[in-house]
């Protein structure tokens, strides 16, 4: 086990991974992070769907990469705190070997870097604390578990919108793509400001009311379906291509609520 430094906790300030917790049902959260939860939750109730959806998609992605596309290993940038189906535990639930790096620098998930690290006996799971904007760190980590000459599945999950400058989201995603090799796949999902049809969207919340009810630190930056396809720019798009969540791959229920301001995809690498 790797002897992490002790880490520190701002319980005075919301955090976004910890609010996402609380969002999934999770006890690893603070007061002040449920009271920012609960305040979201009165402006926009979908957000209890929106995680569960993304939760959802996040399982049917690794299991369409692991049982249909041969996928072994992965690296997961933007963790966050532990629930059910994490990304090693859907893995290696398919396929025991399946190896898997955690990437994230919120002090909690520090914390629980060994239950993280709780990997099938036959596979290999790990935990970087870092940034994303630090992909040359992040890629450097990740080849002392991951085999770089093999397919790797790219986990983006939620983590762009955190980025406020667009371009320097780009430049972070092809830095990223360009160190996989061929045959790799991204999942990606973020936050999307277009307007949906769907009759559970809030037809009086608007992106900037969703922005100061939900900002936690530096806030979250919702994007347009069109620049969130940009992340996929030289990827081959998975069918169904860019849609929301409940969506890909999914047939939504009658009556099953859906995730409005939501965009994900899967994208591999030629």
């Amino acid at each position: 086990m790797t002897n992490y430094p002790p880490p520190t906790f701002d319980t005075t300030r919301p955090h976004s991974a910890r609010v996402w917790n609380y969002y999934l049902g999770g006890k690893d959260n603070f007061p002040v992070d449920r009271a920012h939860g609960d305040r979201t939750i009165a402006v926009f109730p979908q957000i209890l769907d929106v995680a569960r959806a993304s939760r959802s998609f996040l399982a049917r992605a690794i299991t369409h990469l692991v049982t249909e596309e041969g996928v072994r290993q992965f690296l997961d940038v933007g963790t966050g705190l532990p629930v059910e189906n994490n990304t090693h535990q859907v893995a290696q639930r398919l396929v025991p070997e399946c190896r898997v790096v955690y990437v994230d620098n919120d002090p909690m998930v520090l914390t629980h870097a060994r239950a993280l690290l709780a990997s099938s006996p036959e596979g290999v799971t790990t935990y970087l604390d870092s940034d994303a904007r630090n992909p040359e760190r992040i890629l450097d980590f990740a080849a002392e578990t991951l085999d770089f000459t093999k397919p790797i599945g790219l986990m983006l999950m939620s983590i762009m919108g955190l980025i406020p400058d667009l371009d320097e989201a780009y430049s972070i995603v092809s830095r990223l793509l360009d160190a996989l090799p061929s045959g790799s796949f991204m999942v990606l999902e973020d936050g999307s400001d277009d307007r949906t049809s769907e009759p559970e969207t809030r037809k009086d919340l608007t992106v900037d009311d969703l922005n100061q009810v939900t900002t936690v630190g530096n806030g979250y930056h919702y994007r347009s379906v069109a620049e969130i396809s940009r992340y996929f720019d030289g990827l081959e798009l998975v069918e169904p291509g860019i849609v929301s969540p409940p969506y890909w791959r999914h047939v939504p229920e009658p009556g099953e609520l859906l995730a409005p301001l939501e965009s994900c995809g899967v994208g591999r690498k030629p």
